[in-house]
């Protein structure tokens, strides 16, 4: 029964991925099918999927058809691949009628997006901001400067406006090989190693045993000792207080405890650093070389890094959600942008672009981890990997590149300034040319995502 519910709950997810999808495909092309309309151009056909049809009908001067394979739509207009005499064709409509239609599908993908938001953040109880609340006791960014009511604006020169600008900036770090010699180095692992030593007294059966006074007094010690290492001047003033609260909290304990160990020092270690810039009491403070707590998980070496530090909430009201939705989306309009910049200048390489197959793949991965807890997180997981999908296609479809949205817009503006259409075969060339190079694209990143999927 389990598994006929399991399977059950799968296809449900993917009919609901999947209509998700089309629901993205009808806003972009409906965004040029309503300017299509108001601005008097034909429209021939409004099509969702691709392929064959399987039903149509018409009504007026347009078919509506939807299509087998769920892989996009389209808005076919009357002149708009080749001239028509007809007065109502788009080739025949004014320039700025024609700019406002060719831009209209990537706007409503970026307010599909901004609806789909909403839904995401309709569930919290409080939105996180950029400021700075309390550390946590492993907290390797306080032993570098950073500091409660610290306001954050930048990572590495990207601009920091909400937390979901803070979780991109962090996860986009990459690992380095830091000299391991440093106060800065040796500050972390002395607050890291009181943290450790206390989970080994924790774990002890006579912990148990200890009065609740004991309990809060040892976890109290362990907190202040922690700041006191973060404020030391020398090595060998940390070493001196890690082994000072190692001793204190031990000596709750009448039998025998476990050794304090001693911290190694290594040449070289791997850290996530970043320079910041912080607003700090009115005033904007620098930052150089702040690390992220750096870790590694059982057998894997892999270094991974978190944010090691709370955040300041911000109360939800009518005001702060359609604040947040605005500026949340816009800061997905700027990662795709980020990302996009980082593709072209080799921060990114074909390994971090992923195509249809890989969006799919994405989309069952965090529809299942969403199950673990409820059918109900596996669909908001995938609203949000839509919402993430709406927003691309959005950016993406208005680079000033052939075969896009963007290089027809562009084409546009050359006729605006030339006063007359760039010719027909030529566009055609044009975007002939650039429709054989996305698909060449298309095509490695599938083969690079099924290559992924199976090895």
């Amino acid at each position: 029964m389990d598994t006929f519910l399991s399977i059950l709950q799968g296809v449900g997810l993917v009919i609901i991925g999947v209509l998700l999808f089309e629901l993205i495909i009808f806003f972009h092309e409906g965004g040029h099918f309503i300017c299509a309309k108001l601005s008097g151009v034909k429209v021939n056909e409004f099509a969702l999927g691709m392929g064959p049809k399987l039903f149509s009908f018409k009504k007026g001067e347009t078919t509506y058809s939807l299509r087998l394979l769920p892989i996009g739509g389209f808005c076919a207009m009357e002149g708009e691949d080749e001239d028509s005499d007809n007065p109502r064709a788009f080739n025949n409509a004014k320039i700025w009628k024609r700019m406002i239609i060719v831009v209209a599908g990537a706007v409503m993908n970026i307010v599909f997006g901004l609806i789909l938001m909403a839904i995401i953040i309709s569930p919290m109880k409080v939105f996180g901001t950029s400021e700075i609340n309390s550390f946590s006791p492993k907290s390797y960014s306080a032993n570098c400067g950073l500091a409660e009511g610290d306001k954050i604006l930048k990572i590495n020169g990207y601009d920091i406006t909400n937390e979901m600008d803070l979780m991109y900036a962090v996860a986009k770090l990459k690992v380095q090989d830091v000299d391991g010699t440093t106060l800065q180095i040796y500050k972390e692992d002395a607050a890291n190693a009181i943290v450790s030593y206390y989970n080994t007294l924790y774990n002890l059966d006579s912990y148990e045993g200890l009065s609740e006074k004991s309990k809060t007094d040892m976890e109290a010690q362990c907190y202040e000792y922690i700041n006191k290492v973060n404020s030391s001047t020398t090595k060998d003033e940390a070493d001196k207080y890690y082994k000072e609260c190692c001793n204190i909290m031990a000596s709750a304990f009448s039998d025998a405890q476990p050794k304090i160990p001693e911290i190694t020092e290594r040449e070289t270690r791997k850290r996530f650093r970043a320079d910041m810039l912080v607003e700090r009491n009115g005033e904007r403070v620098e930052l150089k070389d702040v690390d992220f707590y750096t870790y590694t998980q059982g057998d894997d070496t892999t270094p991974k890094h978190s944010i090691d530090f709370w955040t300041v909430g911000k109360d939800k009201n009518f005001f702060t959600f359609i604040g947040e939705t605005g500026s949340r989306t816009v800061s997905v309009v700027r990662m795709v942008g980020d990302s996009l910049v980082g593709l072209v200048t080799g921060q990114f390489g074909i390994s971090d672009v992923s195509g249809p197959v890989g969006a799919a793949s994405v989309t069952v991965q965090v529809a299942q981890e969403g199950l673990k807890s409820s059918f109900g997180d596996a669909v908001m997981n995938i609203v949000y990997v839509m919402m993430l999908i709406s927003v691309n296609l959005g950016v993406v479809n208005m680079l000033p590149f052939p075969a896009l949205d963007g290089g027809r817009f562009l084409m546009l503006i050359i006729e605006g300034i030339f006063k007359k259409p760039v010719p027909r075969k030529v566009e055609a060339v044009i975007n002939g040319a650039g429709l054989v190079i996305l698909l060449g694209f298309t095509l490695i990143i599938t083969f690079k995502d099924i290559f992924q999927l199976i090895f």
